[in-house]
C-alpha cells in the first residue's frame, strides 16, 4: 500500500515538473515572439576567423541576411586544390550575428555561373527542414524566406539539398549566432573557427586538384580533417593574434559531415564552456565534444606568451589529417605561473 501512494506520489512530482519546464520553455519562446519588431537592419556578416561585431541594441528588429552561394576551386592545402561549393565564397561560410528576438529575412542568392542547386537549413530555425525546402534555389535565381530567432545560442546552418552529405562535404557550413536579449559577457578577442572533413579521391597530400569521393563519405573515412577549410588555414603566419592577459572567445562548430570533435587547445583550460552552444555552462573543462552539426562556445584567459595549438584530440586528425589550428600569444612572461626550471 505505501508503496503503490510512494510510486503515485513520485509520478506526480515527475508531471509537476514536466509541465513547469515545458511552461517555462513556452513562455520564453512566446515572450521573444511577442517582442515588439522596430526597424530593420542588414547583417553584418564576417568570414573565418573573425566575427562580427557584438550588437548593443536593446530591441528586437528585421535583420536580412544576403548570402551567396559560390562554386569555386580552392586551396585544401599548400599544393592541393579542391571544388568547393561555398556560403559567401569561404569554408566555412559566413558568420551570421543576431539577437533573441529578431525577426530574421535570408536571402540566398545561387551564384549564376554555379552548375548545381542550393539550400540552407539554419539549426536556429523553428519551422520545416530549417527553411531548407522554401529556399532551395537555382543557379542566377535568389529564395527568400524568414523566421524568428526564438532561441538564443550558437547553431550550424548547411545546405539540405540532394545529396545533403555531397554538399555539406563540400565546404557548405557555416554558425548563426542568436545573441541573448541581454548580450554575452564582454571580452577582448572573439574567433570563428570550424571544423570540417573532406573526402577525396586521393590521399592527404596529394598534389594538384582533388575530387570528391562519395564512398570514403559513407565509410566516414575522410582524407582531410580540417579548422576553417584548408590545412594550415589558421596555422603559422595565419595564427590568430592575443596577449597575456586578454579573454578569448571562440565560437567553434563542427559542420561534419560525420565525426564528432574532441575539441582542444594544448596549455590552457576553459573558463567557461557553454555547452553545445545553448544555455548550460560548465567551468574548467580541457577537453569539449562538438558533435556532427553542432557547436560550442569556449572562453580562455591567456596567462603566458607563446603558441597555443588548437587541436581535434583523436589527435590522429592533427597529425595525419590537418586539423590544427594556433593562437599566438605576446606579451611578459610570468614565472609564477610557467617557466623552465
Amino acid at each position: 500500500m505505501h508503496t503503490k501512494k510512494l510510486t503515485s506520489l513520485i509520478l506526480a512530482i515527475a508531471v509537476i515538473t514536466m509541465v513547469s519546464c515545458n511552461n517555462t520553455s513556452n513562455s520564453k519562446q512566446n515572450s521573444a515572439a511577442d517582442e515588439n519588431i522596430s526597424g530593420e537592419e542588414v547583417a553584418e556578416l564576417s568570414t573565418a576567423p573573425m566575427v562580427p561585431r557584438p550588437l548593443t541594441r536593446t530591441h528586437a528588429t528585421k535583420v536580412i541576411v544576403n548570402l551567396t552561394v559560390i562554386e569555386r576551386v580552392m586551396k585544401l592545402a599548400d599544393s592541393t586544390d579542391y571544388m568547393f561549393w561555398t556560403f559567401g565564397g569561404s569554408v566555412p561560410g559566413n558568420f551570421i550575428r543576431v539577437r533573441e528576438g529578431d525577426l530574421v529575412e535570408i536571402n540566398l542568392t545561387n551564384a549564376p555561373q554555379n552548375k548545381l542547386a542550393h539550400s540552407i537549413d539554419l539549426h536556429a530555425v523553428n519551422g520545416p527542414g530549417g527553411g531548407a525546402e522554401v529556399s532551395n534555389v537555382a543557379p542566377g535565381q535568389t529564395s527568400k524566406f524568414h523566421f524568428r530567432a526564438l532561441n538564443p545560442g550558437l547553431f550550424v546552418y548547411h545546405c539540405a539539398t540532394a545529396p545533403v552529405p555531397m554538399h555539406i562535404s563540400n565546404g557548405m557550413y557555416g554558425l548563426i549566432l542568436v545573441e541573448p536579449r541581454k548580450g554575452l559577457p564582454k571580452v577582448d578577442r572573439e574567433y570563428y573557427l570550424m571544423q570540417g572533413e573532406f573526402y577525396t579521391k586521393e590521399s592527404f597530400g596529394f598534389k594538384g586538384m582533388q575530387e570528391f569521393d562519395e564512398q570514403k563519405g559513407i565509410k566516414e573515412q575522410p582524407e582531410y580533417v580540417v579548422f576553417n577549410g584548408s590545412v594550415n588555414a589558421n596555422a603559422g603566419k595565419n595564427a590568430l593574434p592575443a596577449k597575456v592577459g586578454e579573454t578569448i572567445r571562440l565560437f567553434v562548430g563542427n559542420g561534419g559531415p560525420n565525426l564528432v570533435s574532441s575539441f582542444h587547445v594544448i596549455g590552457e583550460i576553459f573558463d567557461k564552456v557553454y555547452l553545445e552552444g545553448g544555455d548550460a555552462t560548465s567551468s574548467n573543462m580541457g577537453t569539449t565534444l562538438i558533435p556532427s552539426g553542432g557547436a560550442a562556445i569556449v572562453e580562455m584567459k591567456i596567462n603566458v606568451p607563446g603558441v597555443y595549438n588548437i587541436v581535434d584530440h583523436s589527435i590522429f586528425r592533427t597529425f595525419n589529417k590537418g586539423c590544427l589550428a594556433q593562437i599566438k600569444a605576446t606579451g611578459d612572461a610570468d614565472t609564477t605561473i610557467f617557466g623552465r626550471n
